[in-house]
């Protein structure tokens, strides 16, 4: 009896050690896990904004960067660069060249013919700074200015030189673009009219104007040959009448010409000589 009881005290003894023991060991993995915790959740947070915070720029491409509201000295890029998140803030500008068409614009000329104009502008951003400081939006500023131009721009010249005179419109255009776009970093490098679209009724009349055109200077050149014809004429008797012997020749020459044909009928013209010397021989006046 006092042995099973001695039995039963050790295995109690045991039960309850081996109870406190794995208390002891649950308590020890728990502070280890909650230690881990504690290290990796701070590291993972510096991970990732360090990540964020990790800025890739193309060749073609410049940031802007703000800080707590205030610019940078200098745009950064290319390449890779530090952006301090969250206190840092960057904008991205592009500088290759933006082609824009200009919308078609209804013009009125100095001569008072409606017609419809557009165009195409070729700029890009030379100060990435000014681009994103000094306006809203720059490619919409340009543009709205670009439609404003060509409008007032054509509106002061006539329906001839607008026709005729294009590249000379061209290179004021982007004279006058490139001067109020200078001061938001842009720099315009071509204007090109692309189309004059005319009334029906002006074409009708140009095309009239130009066919007028066409039979004057075939007038004019028929009449110069006339003329030059008449010259030669005129200069051709005067030689025949100073050289008497001029006409003997021209009279065989022609004589020969007839000789050559198949005619059979031949008309023998009289020297008119010949006719003076009977008409002398009358005494008759010489007609």
């Amino acid at each position: 009896m006092f042995t099973v009881v001695c039995n039963c005290e050790q295995f109690l003894s045991t039960l309850i050690g081996t109870i406190f023991e794995t208390s002891s060991n649950s308590r020890t993995l728990d502070e280890t896990v909650n230690n881990i915790a504690i290290f990796l959740v701070p590291l993972g947070i510096i991970l990732i904004w360090f990540l964020n915070s990790l800025k890739v720029l193309r060749e073609y491409e410049r940031g802007v960067i703000f800080r707590l509201g205030r610019l940078l000295a200098d745009p950064k890029g290319p390449g890779l660069i530090w952006v301090f998140w969250p206190i840092d803030r960057i904008v991205r500008v592009s500088l290759r060249t933006i082609v824009m068409d200009v919308p078609t614009q209804d013009v009125i000329t100095s001569d008072n013919v409606s017609v419809k104009v557009n165009a195409v502008v070729y700029f890009r951003v030379v100060d990435p700074q000014k681009a994103i400081v000094e306006v809203e939006n720059f490619v919409y500023a340009t543009s709205q200015l670009a439609q404003t131009a060509l409008r007032s721009m054509l509106g002061e010249v006539g329906l001839d030189d607008l026709l005729s005179q294009r590249e000379k419109l061209n290179h004021r255009l982007q004279e006058i673009l490139d001067l109020h776009t200078g001061p938001w970093g842009i720099k315009v490098a071509l204007v090109e009219i692309k189309g004059v679209d005319l009334p029906e009724v002006m074409q009708r009349a140009m095309a009239r104007q130009a066919e007028a055109e066409r039979e004057k200077r075939a007038k004019v050149i028929h009449a110069q040959g006339e003329f030059e014809a008449s010259e030669q004429l005129a200069a051709a008797a005067h030689t025949l009448s100073d050289q008497p012997i001029a006409i003997q020749l021209r009279y065989l020459q022609t004589l020969t010409e007839i000789g050559m044909e198949k005619n059979t009928t031949i008309v023998f013209p009289i020297p008119i000589d010949f006719l003076k010397y009977f008409v002398n021989r009358e005494g008759a006046p010489i007609p």
